[in-house]
């Protein structure tokens, strides 16, 4: 691995970083308050993105991206997180989920995501199903031609701008050597379809603006033409494509983290108490010198795991250990400087109570800490078949 950015990438840190400071910071009070984006902040957030070049940068050239490769979208998302999610959601990032798309679905559903005309929604959890996807409820039969879904989702980020979700339904179970599991298909859901409705989630304390929603199938019939992939094939679909998703808030983490720690940094030598700054304390400056450790190992925890991505190798550990190491420190740093800044930290004068709560959700989508923790030990103990 080269640790030295090319100058390409060195340019993609500069031009993301650049548009989330003019673009995002200015609207993240007003939406911490409102709890919601208003409608023209996200176009306009869309359409700068669109002339900047970088919507769908996740997604090959011959999709309509702008091609980059793992290590390099790991980049951009790094400087996104250190935006407000309600607003950097704008900045098109489509799932990666849809190169498993068909021909006619390529350019019903891809392309257009692609190019930001449609956004797209992923639907996996339930309320009882989270991070155990064989145990989802929400099924599908078929009926002729057509399938018909019943049962609800729940915590589906953005599915309130989308123009179609992604939904994993259980179509049937399969016995395996630890007893019964649900086999699991994938189908493309159009908002407005009949019998499927997309409700309004729960109040978060975490990335307010950035609503969660709650999807209600009941009796809703999809065209076999709407299924993404194979019947039945759907875990292996999401195998396939979803592991990036983990890396992204990794570096998402990295990126407010990063953002917190450069805010806090000058405030400890500006900031006097006993007729010194506060810097010149060791109980300050080991803190500080704890934080941009802990920052700057999570990065590289980070970029390596993007690197090995990027060479088609096997990281699925290095994307968890990435996944947990970056989101707990996140939660440890956002803490640490707001305890800096004493009361006012807490104050939505300034901007580290957000930081704070919003590090909070980390440690669970995506894949709990705990989770992670299960798939880093099940890789080192498999091969003694422990």
């Amino acid at each position: 691995m080269d640790f030295a950015l090319s100058e390409e990438q060195e340019m993609i840190v500069s031009t993301v970083r650049q548009f989330v400071e003019q673009e995002i910071y200015p609207h993240e009070a007003e939406v911490d308050r409102l709890g919601y984006v208003p409608e023209e902040i996200g176009i306009e957030i869309t359409k700068k993105c669109q002339q900047l070049g970088f919507f769908g940068c996740n997604f090959p050239q011959e999709a309509g991206g702008a091609g980059l490769n793992e290590f390099d979208f790991t980049l951009v998302e790094r400087e996104l997180g250190r935006g407000a999610y309600a607003l950097t959601v704008f900045f098109g990032r489509p799932s990666g989920i849809l190169m498993a798309c068909n021909d006619e679905q390529r350019e019903k559903y891809l392309l257009p995501a692609v190019s930001g005309e449609k956004f797209d929604a992923l639907a996996l959890t339930e309320p009882d199903a989270g991070s155990d996807l064989r145990g989802m409820k929400c099924t599908a039969r078929p009926d002729g031609d057509d399938w018909i879904i019943n049962g609800t989702k729940h915590f589906i980020s953005h599915a309130n701008i989308a123009d179609f979700v992604i939904v994993f339904v259980a179509t049937g179970e399969e016995e395996t050597p630890k007893g019964m599991k649900k086999k699991i298909t994938c189908f493309l859901v159009d908002r407005g379809t009949k019998g499927f409705e997309i409700a309004k989630g729960y109040d978060s304390v975490s990335h307010r603006g950035y609503q969660n929603c709650i999807l209600r199938f009941d009796e809703c019939r999809l065209p076999k033409t709407q299924i993404l992939g194979d019947v039945h094939k759907g875990f292996e679909v999401a195998n396939e494509w979803l592991s990036g998703t983990r890396l992204s808030v990794a570096a998402s983490a990295v990126g407010r983290a990063r953002r917190a720690f450069e805010l806090t940094l000058p405030f400890t030598a500006e900031r006097k108490q006993f007729g010194q700054q506060i810097s010149k304390f060791q109980g300050v400056s080991f803190q500080l010198a704890d934080m941009v450790t802990e920052i700057d190992a999570a990065d590289w925890l980070t970029l390596s795991a993007a690197w090995k991505l990027s060479q088609k190798m096997d990281c699925n550990r290095e994307i968890a250990s990435a996944k947990l190491y970056a989101t707990e420190m996140l939660g440890r740093v956002t803490d640490t400087c707001l305890q800096l800044h004493g009361g006012m930290g807490l104050m939505s004068d300034l901007p580290f109570a957000r930081f704070w709560r919003d590090a909070r959700v980390e440690r669970i989508w995506d894949g709990t800490s705990e989770i992670q923790r299960h798939i880093i030990s099940r890789d080192l103990l498999r091969p003694l078949n422990g």
